[in-house]
């Protein structure tokens, strides 16, 4: 599954756009209740005016707020970024530090959080258990934990490190792309020989197809038809 995924998605990688490591690390908090595609909307504006962490904790409330209400739950985030800004000044010279117990100090970081700018942004292994990687652990069969700490280490115990973090990128580009929550692509998803709950979906490929989403969608059908 592993070698399928890295296949299916060769190039897979954060889906949140960043230059340096704040920048990501501002976009991941953004992004919680919302879609990335909707804090990219958001950030090159945030990021042209806030270059430094010294910058976020110096920013005016009801300006921060304004420029963050498209992501939903702005003052909440507001909150968040002025804080983490504010940490970073005093606690770390103003600069993202790159160890996940560190990272996980800091306001509305989380280990997801961390993981995601460890292994984006510093080139540290780590597994991000969102919500599809959580989903599809499960639906594989490689775990069967729900708490997103105990997945994580189950998983990190099937898969050797230095591939933890393609791994994350490569399973939530499958969840967002083939293996749906309510109606997984079955009938069209290169994993399905080797997937315990293959027949969740639909096992046609015609119909499957249907439901396969992204820039890579010929790509992937493209894998099944040709087996």
């Amino acid at each position: 599954m592993l070698r399928c995924l890295g296949e299916e998605f060769p190039d897979a990688r954060a889906e949140l756009d960043f230059t340096n490591p704040l920048e990501l690390l501002v976009a991941v908090v953004l992004s919680a209740q919302t879609t990335d595609v909707k804090v990219n909307e958001v950030t090159p504006a945030l990021f042209a005016k806030f270059r430094t962490a010294a910058d976020y904790a110096a920013a005016d409330r009801t300006e921060l707020e304004e420029m963050l209400r498209p992501t939903g739950f702005y003052r909440a985030k507001a909150n968040s970024v002025l804080g983490l800004g504010a940490a970073l000044v005093e606690r770390f010279d103003g600069e993202v530090p790159g160890k996940l117990n560190d990272l996980v100090t800091l306001p509305g970081v989380g280990r997801k959080t961390a993981n995601v700018v460890l292994g984006n942004a510093f080139g540290t292994p780590g597994i991000t258990v969102d919500t599809h990687f959580g989903r599809l652990s499960r639906r594989w069969g490689w775990t069967s934990e729900e708490d997103p700490v105990k997945v994580e280490h189950a998983v990190g115990e099937l898969i050797p490190r230095k591939d933890w973090t393609p791994l994350s990128n490569r399973v939530i580009f499958h969840g967002r792309r083939v293996c749906h929550s309510r109606k997984p692509a079955c009938g069209a998803c290169p994993l399905a020989k080797d997937c315990p709950s293959f027949g969740t979906g639909p096992t046609e490929f015609d119909e499957a197809a249907k439901l396969v989403k992204g820039p890579e969608r010929e790509h992937i059908l493209a894998m099944v038809r040709d087996r």
